[in-house]
This record gives C-alpha cells, sequence and structure tokens, in this order.
C-alpha cells in the first residue's frame, strides 16, 4: 500500500483508560489483536480521515458516550479539543475468510454488506473497567472442505486465521444464525458446518462496556490507515505444532476440535502403545482407529466428569472386586483434577466402603491431590437415570458432560453381567449402566469406556466383534455402548493413556487456544503441575499397595499381590507406565 500504510479498525479512548484497555487487547489478542497507540499529540486528524471502504458516503465512526452508541461521524475534526487528552489504540484488520477460500481453492458465496457477526456468551478476560462478550464472524463451510480451509487459514494468516469454534451456535450461546448482530445473514445450508472465527468488532462491545463519558471507534466495515507494522504471518513452512488438525467429537451437539498433528501423532503413539495383548485375547479385532483422540478432546472440553469403574469377577471372595480399574480410573481423575474439572466417581453401593478407603488412602499416600466425591445410582428407570445425570431431571441441565467407564462390568444382551468365564455376577453390579444409556439421549453427554476383553461397560460399540472374536463372546460381550470405545490389554492402561492425552492436549498451543476461544491471557502450561499429576511408576506402586491392602485380588490370578490381570506390576505394568509417560513428554 502507498507509503507503508495499512488499514486498521481505531479505537480512541481518555488517556486514563489507555492503561487498562492495552491490558484488555493484550488479554484478547484473538478478536483485538493489537498493532500499537498513539499518544495524544502523537497522532493526527488526517489519519483519521484517510478511511478504506467501498461504500462511499456511509460514516466512518461511531460516538460513545457513558457506554451508549450516540452517533456516526463522517470525521472527527469537531472533537480536535477532546482528542488531545485521548490516546488512539490501532488493531489488525480482521483474518479474511474469504481470502482463504481462495488459497484452498473452494468456491466462496458472495456476501453482500458487512460481514455476519454475532455476540455470543463467550466472555472476554476481563480488565480494569473493561467487561464484555466475544464477537465473532461466521462462514459456512462444506463438511468434507473444513481440515482444508483451516489449514489454509492458519498457513496464511498463523494463529490468527485459526477458527475458535466449529459446530452447533448454540455453544458459543449464538440462538440463531439468521438473527446476526451486525451484518446480513448467511445460510447455512445442508452439508455446510458452520465455522467461527474472532471478529475485531468485539471492540465495539469493550467501548460500549467502560462507560467512558467520550469513545470513537472505526464504524462496522470501515478501517483507517496507519503505518504500523502489520501482525505477523507465517514466512516458512508450518510446523507439526502448529499444523491444525480438525476432528468430531460429538454430533448432538454437533462439534468439532482442533490440535496440531503433532499432538495427534503422539496420542496415536499412545493408542498404538496400549494396544498390547499380553492376555492374548484377542482384542485386535476390537480396536476403534482414534477413539482414543477423540475421547480425550472431548474430555478436554468437558467441565465435569463422572467416572466409574468396579468388576466383581471373584464373586467367592470379599472384596469380589479386581485389581484392574480403580488405578486406572484414579490416575484419570487425579489427572481432570490438575486440569481443574468437576469429577466425581459413581461405583456400587455394597462396594462404596471400599472405595471411600481407597481413595482417602490414595490421598494420604499422594497419588490424589483431593478427595474424589463417591455417588452410588441403585435407580433402574430411564427416569431415575435422566434425573441423576440432570438438574431437576431437565435434560437441557445436564450435571456432567462427559462419563467414563474403566474396567466396570458391563450389561450383557439377556441383561444379565457375566465375568470372562461366563459366571453371572448381576448380584452384585448395580445398573450403572442405565446411565450410559440416558445419556445418549441427553445432547452434551459424551461416554466413553475403557476395557480389555468386552464385556465392560460401553464396550457395545464393538459387540459383533466380541461375539465374533473374543472367547466367551456370544455370551459375555457388553450391548451398552460408549460414544469412544478405548481398546487396552489391560484396562488401567486406558485410564493412564487417557490422562496422558490429556497432558498432550493442554500443552499444544493449538487445541489451547481453541479451548480458550482466543480469549484470555496465554494460560503457562503448569508443566511442573501437570508432570506431577501424571501416572508414573512411582504412584502406580502405592495404588496397587493400596488395593492389596484391602484384598483386592488379581483379576486373571485371583491372587492377592502386587499384579493387575495376572501380569506383574515391575516389569509388565511398570514398563508401560513409562513408555506411556515417554512419548507423552518428549519434547517437552
Amino acid at each position: 500500500m502507498a507509503g507503508g500504510c495499512q488499514p486498521a479498525s481505531v479505537v480512541v479512548l481518555h488517556r486514563s483508560l489507555a492503561p487498562a484497555f492495552d491490558t484488555f487487547c493484550q488479554a484478547n489478542s484473538g478478536p483485538l489483536p493489537l498493532l500499537g497507540q498513539r499518544e495524544p499529540g502523537k497522532w493526527t486528524l488526517p489519519a483519521l480521515d484517510a478511511v478504506s471502504d467501498n461504500r462511499s458516503g456511509c460514516p466512518q465512526f461511531w460516538k460513545y458516550e457513558s457506554g451508549a452508541h450516540t452517533g456516526t461521524l463522517a470525521s472527527l475534526r469537531e472533537y480536535s479539543e477532546q482528542l488531545k487528552d485521548m490516546v488512539a489504540f490501532f488493531l489488525g484488520d480482521s483474518f479474511s475468510p474469504e481470502r482463504a477460500f481462495e488459497e484452498a481453492g473452494l468456491p466462496n458465496r458472495e456476501l453482500a454488506g458487512l460481514v455476519t457477526a454475532y455476540k455470543t456468551t463467550v466472555p472476554c478476560a476481563t480488565t480494569a473497567g473493561f467487561c464484555c462478550p466475544l464477537v465473532v464472524t461466521m462462514r459456512p463451510i462444506p463438511k468434507d472442505k473444513v481440515e482444508r480451509l483451516v489449514q489454509v487459514s492458519c498457513s496464511t494468516a498463523g494463529e490468527h486465521g485459526q477458527p475458535i469454534h466449529i459446530g452447533d451456535p448454540a455453544l458459543l450461546g449464538i440462538k440463531d444464525l439468521s438473527q446476526p448482530d451486525y451484518g446480513d445473514p448467511v445460510e447455512c445450508r445442508p452439508g455446510e458446518v458452520p465455522v467461527f472465527w474472532p471478529s475485531p468488532l468485539t471492540r465495539l462491545e469493550a467501548v460500549s462496556s467502560c462507560k467512558a463519558p467520550l469513545a470513537f471507534t472505526s464504524a462496522p466495515g470501515h478501517t483507517v490507515l496507519t503505518d504500523m507494522k502489520a501482525l505477523k504471518t507465517p514466512t516458512t513452512c508450518p510446523s507439526s505444532e502448529s499444523i491444525p488438525e480438525v476432528h468430531s467429537i460429538s454430533q448432538d451437539p454437533l462439534h468439532y476440535s482442533l490440535a496440531s498433528a503433532s499432538a495427534v501423532r503422539k496420542i496415536r503413539e499412545l493408542e498404538a502403545l496400549i494396544a498390547v495383548d499380553p492376555g492374548h485375547r484377542g482384542i485386535g479385532h476390537l480396536l476403534c482407529k482414534d477413539d482414543l483422540l477423540r475421547a480425550s478432546l472431548s474430555l478436554s472440553h468437558a467441565q465435569s466428569v463422572l467416572v466409574t469403574t468396579g468388576f466383581p469377577t471373584h464373586f467367592a471372595h470379599e472384596p469380589p472386586e479386581e485389581t484392574d480399574g480403580p488405578p486406572g480410573a484414579i490416575a484419570l481423575a487425579a489427572f481432570l483434577q490438575a486440569l481443574e474439572k468437576e469429577v466425581a466417581m459413581v461405583v456400587d453401593q455394597r462396594a462404596l466402603s471400599l472405595h471411600k478407603k481407597l481413595i482417602e488412602e490414595a490421598v494420604e499416600q499422594g497419588v490424589l491431590k483431593t478427595q474424589v466425591p463417591l455417588l452410588t445410582y441403585q435407580g433402574g428407570s430411564a427416569e431415575a437415570a435422566r434425573a441423576f445425570l440432570c438438574k431437576d431431571g431437565d435434560a437441557s441441565s445436564p450435571r456432567f458432560d462427559h462419563l467414563v467407564a474403566i474396567e466396570r462390568a458391563g450389561r450383557a444382551a439377556d441383561g444379565s453381567y457375566y465375568n470372562a468365564r461366563k459366571v453371572d455376577i448381576k448380584h452384585l453390579v448395580d445398573p450403572i449402566d442405565d446411565l450410559f444409556l440416558a445419556a445418549k439421549k441427553i445432547p452434551g453427554i459424551s461416554s466413553t469406556g475403557v476395557g480389555d476383553g468386552g464385556n465392560e461397560l460401553g464396550m457395545g460399540k464393538v459387540k459383533e466383534a466380541v461375539k465374533t472374536h473374543i472367547r466367551n463372546g456370544a455370551v459375555i460381550a457388553c450391548d451398552v455402548e460408549a460414544d469412544f470405545a478405548v481398546i487396552a490389554g489391560v484396562s488401567n492402561w486406558g485410564g493412564y493413556a487417557l490422562a496422558c492425552a490429556l497432558y498432550i492436549l493442554n500443552s499444544c498451543a493449538v487445541h489451547t487456544r481453541y479451548l480458550r476461544k482466543a480469549t484470555g491471557p496465554l494460560r503457562a502450561p503448569g508443566e511442573h503441575i501437570w508432570t506431577h499429576a501424571l501416572p508414573s511408576i512411582t504412584k502406580e506402586e502405592k495404588m496397587l499397595s493400596i488395593l492389596v491392602k484391602h484384598k483386592v485380588r488379581s483379576g486373571v490370578s485371583g491372587v492377592v499381590g502386587m499384579e493387575v490381570d495376572g501380569l506383574p506390576f515391575h516389569g509388565t505394568h511398570a514398563e508401560m507406565i513409562q513408555k506411556l509417560v515417554d512419548v507423552t513428554t518428549v519434547g517437552r
């Protein structure tokens, strides 16, 4: 552009508000990418007259008084006296999806007038005097082209080209796409997915929120010219840490997530590690490619998680539980706690006292940071299950957004529960399966089942393979399906792998920016806290020792000792834990 000038949005505020607005922009760099500011007397009016706009005769600036939009102006010249005490902030020109469409070779739907934008219920990070919702722009993208467009957007515009949401607009608090807050509506046709980017129109909401006696912004659809340096864009080929991949994590509501190619590769390594079959059960036939990835992405978005475990295979002993399940469940709960998510466990009523002791001693031994609330469920009807999962039984207000079963006895097609030897243990099992069945009918609740033999809760997703390839499968196969089936040689390994995958995702810049919707300050990885929360040989040895202390037996051998599923802790399980942690933390 002539003279090295480039278009930018502008916000003009009294100098007393300048430090707070600068901090606000730095904390919300997605919608408000700050190029710089000019102090009073160091910027001139002609710069505020040179407006780039293809609609002649339209106003160029909006005026705000005490938070209210009170007028539109073609120039700020009449306020020259007031401007002597005001600071001008210049914000980078917004990312243009249209440019990405062209780069990706995709057909672009022409939009008339102002770009479509919506206010969300996502709050920007608050600083003194500035508190407002995020504003987003949306484009409908053909479902099979979403990843291509996202990758092109990021390769051409860096992180500013990365969407902040892909899927159901209601997840952003947008009730109706046909009713935008700015611009004209654009139709989302069958086969298209709504994709959202942060909008610089967030500045309008920010200026309104501070209720300054007098403030100005460039009007929607208008920019000023500035000689400040443009936002940095990639100059080299993107690395695997910055290339985003798009993965579906829910169909109701429709929801996709992002993670870097590097993070996805690591999680796939975890999935391959736990898929070994030390018991030669034939679990290779049950594997669901990328279900560990999708389950961990879904868990990363979750706010409240309900975990269940307990397989009373040793029906002739007290307690009848086995050592596979509780360690994996508690390891996952520990990492969810580190991520500051709400987590609770639901167990059989008859085993409540045992699990209370296990959790109390896990906290004492440093395996868990704090107590995990323990719940029981003995309902037995669809209505009771919905009442348990939802506030006041209202399906629009779920208490939990993800259910996880790790080595939990699963209901077979005939309504009974079987161990691997075809022994019916129904009398020892509460109907927690009903919660997973009810969750299927409640939008916003996802579920994961972790198993190693096909008779565990959630393995209904692979029941046909269980019937065909697993010994006694025709009888023991669980009939209750989870959204994601994580198959492992030992179910504890699946719990460890989920914790490790969550570490990888929450250390991934692409994923964490998507999680925080490009608002709020960059969250420090918290590596020390998160690394401490990962499974470790030391912690898992302590956990198994606690189980042994309470006479919990190995699943295959029935031995009360340091083994799980007949496999020794040292040499087998310790080696697996170390491999998982090594994959997780390499390069950190």
